[in-house]
């Protein structure tokens, strides 16, 4: 039985390539044609699978749907908390997990550090859109023409000395941060807390979400924070995965 479903699983990704005759699925899988139209057949039962008037087959509108339900129904802070957990235990420091929801970029969660120094973010708070790291994350993916329109209709505060001055050089701030991967704030919205961030990806590689390490000066340097980075480019890695199904649950602080 189990040789049977793995061989009706493995048609799926062929069809995903295109559509595909019968005796092109019998070949990939190496078996007969009678036994590649048995499994072809129940896969159309099940609305997974379609036969074409040519008389090949493609993925049918059943797969799409179920997709489609179950990414309606994740929710990242679910899948992102545990992890956001360990890490917080791993390194002690504040852990913050952002979305952008309708022109605003918004914490939906938070792990508190274990030092008394601690940072006043709230979760359901928008951040400081043009400094913030995880903002910076999740605007860098937009297309440019959204990320330009964007840019031009924000105002730039100057929190502190480092912060982003205007539209331009946050453009080509969120470029870098687009090739590079990761992102930082150090002490743009506020002089003494320094922040690394990584983006959080769906099935399709785009950003869902961004996930950061913050911390005061007087508790580490943004040198030593900055360490940190490869380790919470693994966290964030590892709640992609798990966020779209490709990888198995590990422990990215090990």
């Amino acid at each position: 039985m189990s040789q049977t479903v793995d061989r009706a699983l493995s048609i799926l990704p062929l069809l995903a390539e295109g559509p595909a005759d019968l005796g092109q699925v019998a070949e990939r899988l190496g078996v007969h044609k009678s036994t590649a139209l048995r499994l072809l057949r129940t896969l159309h039962e099940h609305g997974l699978v379609y036969r074409q008037s040519d008389q090949r087959y493609r993925l049918g509108a059943r797969l799409f749907a179920l997709a489609q339900e179950a990414m309606e129904n994740l929710d990242i802070r679910e899948i992102a908390h545990p992890h956001l957990v360990r890490l917080n235990e791993a390194c002690g420091h504040t852990v913050h997990l952002a979305v952008h929801e309708e022109n605003e970029v918004l914490y939906i969660d938070k792990v508190d550090s274990r030092y008394p120094v601690r940072m006043y973010s709230r979760v359901g708070k928008p951040v400081a859109i043009t400094v913030a790291a995880v903002a910076k994350l999740l605007l860098a993916d937009l297309p440019e023409g959204e990320r330009r329109a964007l840019a031009e209709k924000l105002e730039y505060p100057l929190y502190t000395a480092r912060s982003t001055p205007n539209a331009g050089a946050f453009l080509r701030e969120l470029e870098k941060v687009r090739e590079q991967g990761w992102a930082t704030d150090l002490g743009g919205h506020e002089e003494s807390i320094n922040c690394v961030a990584a983006p959080i990806r769906g099935a399709d590689g785009r950003v869902v979400a961004a996930m950061s390490v913050s911390a005061p000066n007087v508790v580490v340097t943004a040198d030593e924070l900055l360490t940190l980075l490869p380790r919470v480019r693994r966290t964030a890695d590892a709640i992609s995965g798990e966020y779209s199904g490709r990888t198995p649950v590990k422990d990215p602080t090990a």
